[in-house]
This record gives C-alpha cells, sequence and structure tokens, in this order.
C-alpha cells in the first residue's frame, strides 16, 4: 500500500514538474525571464522533493526501529523458554 503511495506522491510531484516547465517554455517572454522561472521552479521542486524524502526516510527508521524491537522481544522471550526447558531437563535427568 505505501509503494502505491509513493508512486502516486513521485508521479504528483513530476507531473506538476512537467506542467510547469511546459507553461512557462510556451509562455511569450524573453529566454532570461524563462529560464529564471525554470530555474525557480526547479529549486522548489527540489525542495518539495528533499522534504518528502525526509518524511519517508523518517518513517522507515520508525519502522525498523520497531521491527528491531519486536524481533529483539521475541528472541529474549525465546530464550527465557529455552532456559526453562533446560531447566526442566536437567531436573528431569537428575
Amino acid at each position: 500500500m505505501k509503494n502505491s503511495s509513493t508512486n502516486f506522491i513521485i508521479g504528483l510531484f513530476l507531473g506538476a514538474a512537467v506542467g510547469a516547465v511546459a507553461g512557462i517554455l510556451f509562455a511569450p517572454e524573453k529566454g532570461e525571464v524563462t529560464r529564471k522561472k525554470i530555474s525557480d521552479k526547479a529549486k522548489k521542486v527540489k525542495e518539495e522533493w528533499e522534504e518528502e524524502l525526509k518524511d519517508k526516510v523518517s518513517d522507515l527508521k520508525e519502522y525498523v526501529a520497531d521491527v528491531v524491537d519486536k524481533t529483539q522481544e521475541r528472541v529474549n522471550k525465546a530464550g527465557r523458554k529455552a532456559s526453562s526447558i533446560s531447566g526442566k531437563a536437567k531436573k528431569v535427568a537428575e
């Protein structure tokens, strides 16, 4: 589910950028003005993508930390069970 929403967001940004550039290129203005507008828009898109990337990295870090915590809990639980079984086996063997 997350992959499709990520692809949608990337497509949205990409579509907006392409549309903005096309609009600027077909506008009847001087080349210098057009280049300035393209540069400004590229900077804005870059900043938006960087922010989106930071959010995704933050989400990923939280997810990984959660998985690590749950895995550690399971390992600890398995260790306690193994220790308990080992203790019972020793008693039976004696």
